[in-house]
């Protein structure tokens, strides 16, 4: 019945059952459906109803749910339940979601939610606090199975019966030896084929890829990207195993970095969405736009000096924006595209000296067609040949200026260790336009006099 309803009707049948009491009914909805959309119907309900919600779900449930909502919404959730059963929720949530979870409260609230939980589960919470943000220590969960090198496949695929429940993920078994270091990896499908009493040392790959816990989490998405992994093994310094991030957590510092990304080539700097107050907005906006702002009037004075060229050719004006325009938008295309490569690609001086050449090769190509384009547009508009000739090569000067701009500019800054994002796409084209200007005024009054 679920099936053929729409969310709204379930959000309205849901509480049809809250209303008259009716447990067993909520319990058959919520089994038909996945925890994203048990968030979303909790998100949407009225106020009044929420309590009884949480109320009728069961632990499981409700850890399933914290893990879909967004921190404030999980606070929330966790006021409602109570001291003791909070504690019970918390040790069934993934340890790395429980850590992001904590991360900013204060340290009373801390030791409040952690007072409740297993101190097995509480101690590893916190260890897993004690690394630096956004590395993979930070990602990485001890839900995972892992096995002696001394086993037989029999006694692996024991384990991994005794444990799949509480694991995040069965697709590998992580093989170590007595001092617990890493020392292979075997996959589900390794121990389907293999025959039982095979000892795993046969069976396993000895060479693990892995990352330490100190690794950017950007670096542990690449890998993963790149060899098509469902879960990476986490070591510390000495190999020895520490945890996995999985695919899941992976697909989130994807869209973290890539809005991070977005918010750094605005210019719009800190995070800001469809909730943020209007003067907090204006408050994260305006340190970027200030700046622009006084770099923009150098472009003023620009104009100013070449005052005269302009009062005696007033065509020149015509074509002003224009020029600055086209500059700015392919510096901001180039410099997307080497943002882009940058986070996906091993970057060395035989890629860097390559990407250039690339784009230099693209700005002539732009170059050449769009200034042959606005020199036959001059010339059947204006009626000159020569007014043609000084727009036309103008263009084709500034395309090749701003794309090498806005390929260069963040090479630099990632070789000098400055997230190459802060070369905002306002501020290559703020420079650009001042790069244009120069060169267009230039060339026009090099042939002021022919072109009067």
């Amino acid at each position: 019945m679920i099936q053929s309803m729409t969310e709204n009707q379930i959000t309205l049948h849901i509480i049809k059952t809250l209303k008259e009491n009716k447990k067993k009914d909520f319990e058959l909805i919520l089994d038909e459906l996945q925890p994203y959309d048990i968030a979303h119907i909790y998100e949407n309900l009225p106020e009044k109803h929420k309590t009884r919600f949480l109320l009728f779900m069961n632990i499981d449930q409700i850890a399933d749910l914290l893990e879909e909502l967004n921190k404030d919404r999980q606070l929330e959730v966790l006021n409602k339940l109570g001291i003791e059963k909070t504690g019970k929720v918390l040790d069934l949530m993934d340890n790395d979601d429980l850590a992001v979870l904590l991360d900013d409260l204060s340290p009373e609230k801390i030791a409040s939610l952690l007072s409740g939980m297993k101190k097995s589960e509480s101690d590893i919470v916190q260890d897993i606090m004690k690394y630096p943000p956004e590395t993979a220590g930070r990602l990485m969960t001890n839900r995972f199975v892992w096995i002696r090198d001394y086993y037989t496949v029999i006694e692996a695929v024991g384990k991994l019966k005794s444990f799949a429940e509480f694991a995040e993920t069965i697709n590998y078994l992580y093989v170590i030896d007595q001092e617990r270091k890493l020392v292979g990896v075997v996959s589900y499908r390794d121990l389907l084929i293999a025959e039982p009493d095979e000892p795993i040392r046969n069976v396993m790959y000895e060479r693990v890829i892995s990352v330490t816990v100190t690794t950017d989490q950007e670096e542990v998405a690449r890998l993963v990207e790149k060899y098509d992994f469902l879960a990476i093994p986490v070591v510390s310094d000495e190999n020895v195993l520490m945890g996995i991030a999985t695919v899941d957590d992976i697909i989130d510092v994807v869209i973290q970095e890539a809005n991070e990304d977005i918010e750094k080539l605005s210019a719009s700097g800190k995070s800001i969405d469809f909730e943020t107050k209007a003067f907090v907005a204006a408050y994260r906006r305006l340190p970027w736009l200030i700046l622009l702002l006084f770099i923009g009037i150098v472009s003023g004075s620009i104009i100013s000096g070449y005052e005269d060229t302009l009062q005696k050719v007033v065509a020149l004006a015509f074509f002003m924006p224009m020029i600055s325009g086209m500059t700015g938008n392919t510096g901001t295309q180039s410099l997307a595209v080497v943002v882009r490569g940058l986070v996906s690609n091993d970057i060395n001086k035989h890629v860097i000296f390559k990407l250039i050449m690339r784009e230099f090769l693209v700005s002539l190509i732009i170059g050449i067609v769009c200034g042959v384009l606005i020199s036959l547009i001059a010339f059947f508009w204006q009626g000159s040949a020569v007014l043609g000739a000084v727009v036309g090569s103008s263009l084709f000067l500034t395309l090749i200026i701003g794309t090498l701009a806005g390929t260069i500019i963040p090479i630099i800054l990632y070789r000098l260790k400055i997230d190459p994002a802060v070369a905002s796409g306002p501020l290559i084209t703020t420079l650009n336009d001042i790069f244009s200007l120069v060169t267009y005024f230039g060339i026009a009054t090099m042939f002021i006099n022919h072109l009067m």
